[in-house]
């Protein structure tokens, strides 16, 4: 059966994932793992941070800007790059989280949207609705999803 979204709790839960996630750009595998977190929050689809260790070395490059989040702290975005494609603001992590999220210290997380592919084992992803969040839709999790047209203040 599958996770509702609806039962993840509020403040969100960071939990080890030992799926094989892989990240697919410009023709690239850029990351690739079966050591990752995810964190599970209330109305949104997974999001997947990758250790370090698993990204293609040379595909991030930090770039301008940061947001925050009430749960995890500030965050910083990189520019992801491979092939001939270059997608800016296309991944995020945290230096510094909140304690409750330190697990995921130097992580890195991709919005499925602006890759080609993304897999979660053998699943082609499909990106969670709307440009703001980066959560991992797959068919062992069922909504409605916060991110499409008139959600954002669920």
């Amino acid at each position: 059966m599958p996770e509702s979204v609806w039962d993840y709790p509020r403040p969100p839960r960071l939990e080890p994932t030992d799926r094989h996630l892989k990240v697919v750009l410009g023709g690239a595998v850029i990351a690739e793992t079966a050591g990752a977190y995810r964190v599970l929050e209330t109305s949104h689809p997974p999001s997947y941070y990758f250790p370090p260790g698993d990204v293609r070395a040379g595909a991030l490059e930090p770039s301008d800007g940061t947001s925050f989040c009430e749960f995890k702290g500030r965050t910083h975005y990189f520019t992801v790059r491979a092939g001939d494609r270059v997608e800016p603001n296309a991944a995020w992590g945290y230096d510094t989280p909140s304690p409750a999220f330190e697990a995921i210290t130097g992580y890195v997380s991709f919005y499925a949207s602006r890759m080609d592919e993304c897999f979660v084992d053998d699943e082609l992803v499909t990106p969670q609705p709307g440009d703001f969040y980066g959560g991992w839709i797959t068919t062992d999790i069922e909504g409605p999803f916060k991110g499409a047209p008139g959600t954002r203040g669920w």
